[in-house]
C-alpha cells in the first residue's frame, strides 16, 4: 500500500484545496402555492404540494 514519504505541509494542502470551488449557499425559491420558501425540486413543507399535486 502506498504511503507519503514526508508529511503534507499545511501551505502545500492549502494551495491544493485553494483551486476547488467552495461550499455554494443553498438555494431558495416561492412555492407556488402558498408562497413559502422552499428549497427546489422538493415537496413544501408547509403546504405538502409538489408541481401543483399534493403529496401530504
Amino acid at each position: 500500500m502506498a504511503v507519503p514519504k514526508q508529511r503534507t505541509s499545511t501551505q502545500r494542502k492549502g494551495k491544493r484545496r485553494a483551486g476547488q470551488p467552495g461550499v455554494k449557499a443553498t438555494q431558495l425559491v416561492k412555492c407556488k402555492n402558498c408562497d413559502e420558501l422552499k428549497t427546489p425540486h422538493t415537496i413544501c413543507k408547509s403546504c405538502g404540494t409538489y408541481r401543483g399535486r399534493e403529496y401530504k
